[in-house]
């Protein structure tokens, strides 16, 4: 006789409404600023980008990267960039969209389907929180 025993799917991690609340934010937030450097990076990719710009994308990395961990961080190295150094439009933009890339990644790997739509891995105590369904990733 055949057997044909399914193996039981790992259980995924759960993830707090707080860290949910900070995922949506910061994302949101990045994905603004990433529009606007784009528009930048496309009129004059290799001029640099200004020290009040620069705080505010500092500030959304460093928040990205408490959120990631150093698990879904895309570099292990990268902190911030030195304001004294007035990095490019266009390095600016490429730094961006990896941690967009990443925060999907991290947002993916915590949500589930259910037959009623895309929920983040919430504790059982917690009310549903729907979700975007997964964004495909381009590699």
């Amino acid at each position: 006789m055949w057997s044909f025993d399914v193996p039981a799917q790992p259980k995924k991690a759960i993830i707090t409404r707080a860290k949910v609340d900070q995922l949506e934010k910061v994302a949101g937030q990045l994905e603004g600023m990433h529009s606007e450097l784009s528009a930048l990076a496309k009129k004059s990719p290799n001029d640099g980008v200004n020290k009040f710009k620069l705080k505010f994308v500092n500030s959304m990395l460093a928040d990205c990267i408490d959120l990631l961990g150093g698990e879904y961080s895309p570099f292990e190295d990268f902190q911030e960039f030195n304001p004294d150094d007035v990095p490019s439009n266009s390095d600016v933009t490429f730094i961006v969209a990896q941690y967009i890339q990443a925060l999907e990644k991290f947002r993916s790997d915590n949500i589930n389907q259910k037959p009623s739509g895309w929920y983040y891995n919430l504790a059982e105590s917690e009310n549903p929180v729907r979700a975007a369904p997964p964004a495909k990733l381009t590699k």
